[in-house]
């Protein structure tokens, strides 16, 4: 399983370095051996030319900063070379990005207790029950069943 993991953090840095390799590509950095795209790109963006050289060999990168300057320099979105970098997956961005509207995430009681912790027994049937209780909805006569 170990291996397996590190196959595909290698295989997520390769495909980082082809993916930069053809943004600087795409705005005419020349990335041949004696081209000067690199040295051109690193002084654009102020990131070091041995850490554009690891990036683009599909040694990867995960300082956040470098991947910041990395989206400024490109006019990419940062959330866009996060989830290229492989520090995010789509799902992940999109629930920032998008978070769901209040009221509009639902969590049962069982959910909320554990959410906040409760791992004591009593005290997590006495809070899912009170919550059961004031979830209910009032009878016809606007009068709670708490207060019967």
């Amino acid at each position: 399983m170990e291996r397996k993991e590190r196959n595909s953090e290698a295989d997520s840095r390769a495909d980082f370095g082809r993916w930069l390799r053809q943004q600087l590509e795409s705005r005419g950095y020349d990335l041949r051996i004696r081209g000067g795209g690199q040295g051109k790109f690193a002084e654009d963006s102020g990131i070091g030319r041995a850490t554009i050289s690891r990036i683009l060999s599909g040694q990867g990168a995960t300082d956040t900063r470098v991947l910041a300057q990395l989206a400024a320099a490109l006019h990419i979105p940062l959330g866009e070379v996060l989830v290229r970098a492989g520090i995010l997956d789509p799902s992940e961005l999109r629930a920032v990005q998008e978070p769901p509207a209040p009221g509009e995430r639902r969590i049962t009681p069982e959910q909320a207790a554990e959410e906040l912790g409760l791992t004591d027994e009593h005290r997590r049937r006495l809070f899912v029950n009170m919550t059961q209780t004031l979830q209910r909805t009032a009878p016809e006569g606007g009068q709670s069943t708490a207060g019967h």
